[in-house]
């Protein structure tokens, strides 16, 4: 029985050893200069682009739709997905009074940037040399703006009509209504967060992609971008006070940088994992059967 439990122990070490070490090529990739060059220029975008975002789809929900509900299920999506006092100084500077085209030009000037270096990235990792034209570029990363944005749009608005919902339901003041909104706008976010990794990993890369392998990766990186964020959130009060030390007037600044950093990566990560050639095993050799073995005398 022991010598079983021994063997059937060592059979689980050497298959997490095999696993660890399909892992290596994806952390030679993460470990080049010009994977971390495309990461930081990802992350900057992300800081320039957040406020603009939040605004525009706010002004849109308040002043174009005129709806109260989706007003406040942004406000709902900006608590879950920020910690703390960050979430606090976001809302405070959501003053969108209204619908402003020089905000929504801004949006897209600025989210363009996180396409371009994610175009390279892509591309690099699909073994694609020749990277599309500046205008050609700047046209896909429109319409992946728009499709972006519109997913994150119909994420809050479903938030909003099941937040309307539950209230009819339970009432507003129900103390389980928080935690079955909680639950079901990330049973919505995620999916939508998923989608829209496919759609960037399926249409940035100049190059033909294999759907299966993209869609897969997609779900995977979606899930790791989920742990992400809640690793941040449990990790916040020691991060703000470190980057309270060092980055004083700019403590939330630097803390979205670092934090987008490291979801690019975990993005790009994905792309070389699954733009890696899978590995086939040998064919099995066929053994000959004994009747069809000639015998020379």
């Amino acid at each position: 029985m022991v010598p079983d439990n021994f063997q059937l122990f060592t059979q689980r070490v050497n298959e997490g050893a095999e696993r660890l070490r399909g892992l290596r090529p994806t952390l030679r990739y993460l470990s080049r200069t010009e994977v971390h060059v495309f990461g930081f220029s990802i992350a900057a975008s992300v800081l320039l682009s957040l406020m603009p975002l939040l605004n525009v789809m706010l002004s849109m929900c308040r002043y174009v739709f005129k709806w109260q509900a989706a007003v406040k299920a942004i406000t709902f999506g900006i608590n879950q997905y920020f910690p703390e006092n960050l979430a606090d100084m976001i809302g405070t500077g959501l003053r969108a009074k209204r619908f402003s085209v020089v905000s929504m030009i801004l949006l897209l000037f600025t989210a363009n940037g996180i396409f371009e270096p994610l175009e390279v990235a892509l591309n690099r990792a699909w073994g694609v040399t020749k990277d599309r034209s500046y205008l050609k570029n700047q046209i896909l990363s429109f319409g992946l703006v728009l499709l972006c944005g519109a997913l994150g749009l119909a994420s809050f608005l479903l938030t909003a009509m099941n937040n309307q919902w539950l209230e009819g339901m339970f009432g507003a003041q129900a103390p389980i209504l928080k935690l079955i909104e909680i639950t079901i706008f990330r049973a919505i976010a995620i999916p939508i967060l998923m989608l829209a990794l496919f759609l960037t990993y399926w249409l940035l890369p100049n190059c033909r992609v294999p759907v299966r392998r993209i869609a897969w990766t997609s779900c995977i990186v979606g899930f790791a971008l989920t742990l992400l964020q809640y690793s941040a959130i449990l990790s916040w009060k020691w991060i703000i006070e470190k980057m309270q030390n060092d980055y004083t007037p700019f403590q939330h600044s630097a803390s979205i940088i670092l934090f987008s950093a490291l979801a690019s990566m975990v993005v790009l990560a994905g792309a070389e994992w699954s733009a890696r050639p899978e590995e086939k095993a040998p064919p099995a050799e066929v053994p000959q059967s004994p009747e069809l073995e000639t015998t020379v005398e």
